[in-house]
């Protein structure tokens, strides 16, 4: 229904063209709305408190966004359910130009009569980036950090130095290991040197 998309878009929008210059104070309580309207790819539940104080000034908008809030998780290890919390600041500015463009994703160009912008769309992408790419219970917390610690310790790396550096017993002179040790895939690498 073309109603709902519009109450959605409304809810995070602001009227720029009708603000001072000065530093401007809004607060917004997102939820189920939010995941609706922008994605429920990387988050689909949680509440949020948002404050954002937009900073208006003659050639540029500042938005600080401060979002404390739960989102629901499902953990990939038990596939259950378990709130994570989030509290995150983020700024973004927005500069005035010619054409809409992305400079990064902190600067965004606006055209100089742009009468609204929307903050929903970053509220959305502030959140998801606040997620952790291993979503694990709590429970589990402790066994991560572990795993991570011993994933640490199993890595090998090895000197790239070149043949002649080896000692004359057929290991390489730093620290003594065998040319026969070494897996195969990285002789054929050598020999592109």
């Amino acid at each position: 229904m073309p109603g709902q998309g519009l109450k959605g878009l409304g809810a995070y929008r602001i009227n720029i063209i009708g603000l001072s210059n000065k530093v401007h104070h809004f607060h917004y309580e997102a939820g189920p709305d939010l995941f609706t309207e922008y994605g429920t790819d990387l988050v689909s539940e949680g509440t949020f408190q948002v404050d954002v104080d937009l900073d208006k000034r003659e050639t540029f908008l500042e938005a600080d966004f401060r979002i404390r809030g739960t989102a629901k998780l499902i953990c990939d290890r038990s596939l259950e359910p378990f709130d994570y919390l989030i509290n995150t600041r983020r700024k973004v500015v927005f500069k005035y130009g010619d054409q809409d463009e992305e400079i990064t994703d902190e600067i965004m160009i606006i055209q100089r009569d742009t009468a609204w912008i929307d903050l929903g769309q970053y509220l959305y992408e502030f959140i998801a980036l606040a997620i952790p790419l291993k979503k694990l219970h709590p429970r589990f917390q402790d066994e991560a950090e572990d795993e991570d610690d011993e994933a640490e310790g199993r890595i090998v790396y090895t000197s790239g130095g070149s043949e002649d550096e080896g000692g004359s017993d057929g290991t390489d002179g730093e620290n003594g290991h065998d040319d026969q040790d070494i897996d195969p895939r990285w002789n054929a690498l050598k020999k592109l040197k």
